[in-house]
């Protein structure tokens, strides 16, 4: 069985507060399992969830010219 992650165990690991953590459960914004009145979260689908919420940076050149030529 997969570890499950508590609140305060997910506020450490993202570096957020713990309030982040229950505004974006009840805004249905990441993934959680809510066991009786206890909210967990799966490892696995939260390292799923910041992989689809990754952005690639700028290529130098287009800080430097403003011309992005990887499109």
């Amino acid at each position: 069985m997969e570890q499950l992650l508590t609140v305060d165990d997910l506020s450490k690991l993202l570096q957020v507060k713990k309030s982040t953590i229950y505004h974006w459960t009840c805004a249905g914004f990441i993934p959680h399992t809510k066991v009786g009145r206890f909210l967990r979260f799966r490892a696995s689908d939260i390292e799923e969830w910041l992989q689809k919420r990754k952005r690639k940076g700028r290529s130098r050149m287009a800080v430097e010219t403003g011309v992005d030529r990887r499109a």
